[in-house]
């Protein structure tokens, strides 16, 4: 059973944003953000109670831009996904999670080292430029399941 319903769109979805977001960083680095993606749409908690879908969490708008910054820039998201991102896609939709993203809501290139929190929530763990945090403890019990 998949983690979340999806549908072929979706998979085109995550893995344009797959790619947008962590290209550079090789099939691990995509498979990483495409759990977080995963986990938002399975959240129901803090920012994320309003996401049930992957659209619904691709193109979120929180205050005044989209949640992913790919949507708002365009730069790799807009292009087609390639056979390798789909297959990725599929993966992170149907049963992969792994440490550091495994229950992670949110990441971040800092550019510098990770912080220990972000926004009041902790450090999960690093891969390569990209820094991953997950609830605070109780906050998000959902994101676990």
């Amino acid at each position: 059973m998949a983690r979340v319903k999806y549908r072929d769109k979706d998979v085109d979805l995550i893995a344009r944003m797959m790619r947008a977001e962590a290209e550079g960083e090789g099939n691990q680095g995509m498979l990483y953000v495409g759990n977080v993606i995963v986990n938002r749409a399975i959240a129901d908690c803090l920012d994320f109670r309003d996401v049930r879908t992957i659209e619904d969490v691709i193109f979120q708008v929180q205050g005044s831009n989209y949640s992913f910054e790919a949507v708002q820039k365009g730069n790799l998201f807009y292009n087609p996904a390639r056979p390798n991102e789909q297959r990725l896609a599929r993966q992170v939709l149907e049963y992969w999670r792994q440490h550091p993203a495994k229950y992670a809501l949110w990441y971040f290139n800092p550019y510098g080292p990770c912080p220990p929190t972000w926004y009041g929530q902790p450090f999960t763990g690093q891969f390569k430029n990209h820094c991953f945090y997950e609830p605070a403890p109780g906050t998000c019990d959902s994101v676990y399941r």
